[in-house]
């Protein structure tokens, strides 16, 4: 028997993304239902070789059974939706930061603290898209050397932003009079420090999730993040460059190794023939690429490294029907 499976938000990036991930990963689908606003509500999507219609999003379709509801639709449509869905029974797996610092919910990478997930049944939290990707190169070097202090600086494609940023990207770089509506400066050959807004201690609220999330999903209160988010020209991929101290020094091909073994990881790493990740080359793919793994010329505790993922991909849709697959694997 296949699983139930419904989509909130299908007709977003993010929604696509996941119908076409569902099938990429050939996860044994016995009914698919899809569900949008009004505004998009009645349109045909294509999933599998199949003509599936877009259904309007209700409270009484959300009390229908589902073994998976995957929410991309926005904060308000999660507050207002997932709780019902949850309440009839049905797990839930939010892409949205509604619920990710909510006590109880879980906040899952699944390579990293998919345990948490054994016998839960309710809403689940996908994290933020550089959160995500963060925790799979971090997660095996907390593990073996602990982490104290992470400092990231982040830059960010403009698909984190929706459909209209790649527009806004495209009609400026072809002209320079085009109106910067999407962001608060021109982002054609330009970089903007301002994810999100500014909280009153000087971050954004982008940034602040990235410190929050971590400990969340490392289980630690203790590690430090400092954050800096970075919104670039670029159209698909994140790239991060990180700086970590950590409590034992660790030797450079250990961390290699383990980085080589960890799921979800790939390292390239050779620089002397350019051989590192950038987004263009990490494209339409599910991993997390590592490069530039250097040890502190200071700090004999702490190193650098550069990671890059697709952002709508791991960082969003492929995390959540990773979720899918973590649970069912434990059944």
């Amino acid at each position: 028997m296949g699983l139930s499976i419904g989509v909130v938000g299908a007709t977003g990036a993010v929604g696509r993304k996941m119908l076409e991930i569902l099938k990429e990963r050939n996860v044994a689908i016995d009914k698919l239902r899809v569900f949008a606003s009004a505004r998009t509500a009645g349109e045909k999507l294509d999933f599998n070789g199949q003509e599936v219609t877009v259904e309007l999003l209700t409270e009484d379709v959300m009390k229908d059974q589902f073994d998976y509801l995957l929410f991309s639709a926005g904060g308000s449509v999660s507050e207002k939706y997932a709780p019902i869905a949850a309440e009839a029974g049905n797990i839930v797996i939010d892409n949205s930061s509604q619920w990710r610092m909510t006590e109880g919910v879980p906040l899952i990478v699944p390579e990293v603290n998919a345990h948490v997930l054994k016998g839960y049944q309710g809403i689940i939290a996908n994290p933020n898209c550089s959160t995500i990707q963060m925790m799979v190169a971090l997660a095996p070097l907390h593990r073996q050397y602990g982490i104290k202090k992470i400092v990231v600086s982040t830059y960010q494609a403009v698909s984190g932003s929706g459909h209209k940023a790649i527009v806004e990207l495209a009609e400026q770089i072809k002209d320079e009079a085009y109106p910067s509506n999407v962001y608060p400066k021109r982002i054609a050959a330009n970089c903007i420090p301002h994810i999100d807004v500014f909280n009153e201690n000087g971050f954004t609220k982008e940034e602040l999730k990235m410190v929050f999330e971590t400990q969340k999903i490392l289980e630690d209160n203790t590690i430090e993040v400092n954050a800096t988010t970075v919104r670039i020209p670029v159209y698909y991929g994140h790239s991060e460059s990180i700086y970590l101290e950590l409590k034992e020094a660790p030797g450079i091909e250990e961390v290699k190794a383990l980085l080589e073994e960890a799921p979800g990881v790939v390292v390239m790493d050779n620089p002397e023939n350019n051989h590192y990740p950038t987004p263009l080359e990490v494209a339409d793919t599910d991993d997390t690429y590592v490069g530039r793994i250097r040890k502190d010329l200071y700090n004999p505790n702490a190193l650098s490294l550069w990671v890059v993922a697709d952002n709508l991909r791991k960082g969003a849709a492929t995390n959540a029907v990773q979720i899918i697959e973590a649970i069912e694997s434990m059944k």
